[in-house]
């Protein structure tokens, strides 16, 4: 997992949804982004490559969340406070699963955040931020090179793995001492 993988997921949410809807602003002035336009945008084929269908259909299947006071649209408002959420509260584990079923990310990408979600979290919070997600990805990059070096030095230095006969420190004894030291007794 990148160390940008989290902060680009959130970041391209944050940027899919903004511009998806701003684009379903365009297309209906009147009337606004509605449950009914958003269903009518998607379904309409002059759509089809300028319309973002992932994001359409995130706004689609959360528009209760996103219209906050219940007057069946999302204004521009609501939406950037959503936004404006996102970028500094960070996103609960149910938001990115439903972001992986409306397809905007891959399975595969999301998938490694929530398997490590309570991990990544920190702060008990529910939700997993930029920080948070680069902060793990930077501990497991870093686990990921001192297990490299360890391996390599391993199956460099043999004397890890059948240890040294100019020491008898308990502390250098190898993988295999155990089978050894009960023998010499």
């Amino acid at each position: 997992m990148g160390s940008s993988l989290g902060s680009s997921i959130i970041t391209s949410l944050n940027s899919g949804l903004t511009n998806t809807h701003a684009y379903l602003a365009s297309l209906y002035p009147k009337d606004g982004v509605t449950m009914k336009n958003i269903t009518a945008a998607r379904n309409d084929q002059t759509n089809y490559l300028t319309l973002n269908q992932s994001f359409a259909s995130y706004l689609q299947n959360n528009f209760s969340t996103f219209d906050k006071d219940g007057d069946g649209k999302i204004s521009s408002d609501e939406m950037n406070k959503f936004a404006q959420t996102l970028s500094t509260s960070g996103i609960s584990k149910n938001e990115l699963s439903q972001l992986a079923s409306s397809g905007a990310y891959s399975a595969s990408s999301i998938s490694k955040i929530l398997e490590n979600f309570d991990e990544i979290d920190k702060n008990h919070d529910g939700r997993v931020t930029n920080a948070e997600i680069a902060a793990y990805t930077s501990n497991c990059s870093k686990q990921e090179k001192i297990d490299e070096y360890n391996y390599r030095k391993a199956t460099s230095d043999m004397s890890v793995f059948y240890g040294s006969e100019s020491n008898s420190d308990v502390s250098d004894y190898s993988i295999l001492s155990y089978r050894y030291k009960n023998f010499n007794k």
